[in-house]
């Protein structure tokens, strides 16, 4: 593809294109495996992500009535967690999504809980619709890496957060050493055709495995992190490398 150097590409897996349509792509994209992508994530990582988003949700410290917004947070595991394991601490929970369809499905698994009180919204992580200094907590689970302008969500996440309040984010990365020829033929040739047996949709999970290939190395991300107003940032390796979690703190104002 010949590109027009006055135009800004990006990654969508490992295709090039141009940065205003991955938006667009990423929603059609999480739109057409809405109605399967609870029971894709059971079967393709075995149900572990159930144990890394409680671990995720357990590393959150939160306390009584602190206001979490959960970021592309899709159908909701991480948002129904707070609200379900956290209960006693009384958490004002709210989701923020790109795409209608997922949020659709949170809201029926939070309703079929019983959980009446979390908040759901369509927006954009890059644009979040709330006013500054809004929330004590905001996470993202395995979605900044769908994200088209990364340092731009970044600044977002920051600005709606209360001074010293944390950004907790958990992402997939490929491992290295003995795991990764493994993990490397499980990823490019089990998931998409699970995808296109299971879902009709071998484009969608190809994509969504090549996407953690493009996405930055954990130091490199904590990198970008401190670029915006964080002044803290840390970051831990979960199940040999699969996945790691970064906590960044929010600079205190004088």
């Amino acid at each position: 593809m010949e590109r027009d150097h006055n135009t800004d590409y990006t990654d969508f897996g490992f295709k090039s294109v141009k940065s205003k349509l991955k938006t667009d792509l990423v929603h059609g994209l999480f739109s057409r495996v809405s109605n399967q992508y609870d029971l894709m994530n059971d079967i393709m990582s075995f149900s572990l992500h159930r144990c890394w988003k409680k671990s995720f949700v357990d590393n959150l410290a939160l306390k009584p009535n602190m206001r979490i917004l959960d970021v592309a947070g899709g159908t909701g595991d991480i948002a129904i967690r707070i609200a379900k394991d956290k209960a006693y601490l009384e958490p004002c929970v709210t989701v923020c999504d790109l795409t209608h369809g997922m949020v659709l499905q949170g809201k029926d698994k939070a309703v079929n809980a019983g959980l009446l009180s979390i908040k759901w919204h369509i927006g954009n992580a890059e644009q979040l619709p709330y006013a500054d200094a809004s929330f004590d907590r905001v996470t993202i689970a395995f979605g900044l890496r769908n994200v088209t302008d990364k340092n731009k969500a970044l600044a977002e996440m920051a600005r709606v957060l209360k001074p010293g309040g944390s950004l907790c984010c958990l992402e997939f990365l490929p491992p290295e050493g003995p795991l990764k020829p493994l993990y490397d033929l499980y990823s490019f040739r089990i998931i998409p055709w699970i995808g296109e047996h299971l879902v009709k949709d071998r484009e969608a999970y190809q994509y969504l495995v090549e996407s953690i290939r493009q996405f930055p190395k954990p130091n490199a991300l904590r990198e970008m992190i401190l670029k915006q107003d964080f002044s803290t940032c840390v970051y831990e390796k979960w199940t040999g490398g699969i996945v790691a979690m970064h906590h960044a703190m929010r600079q205190e104002r004088e």
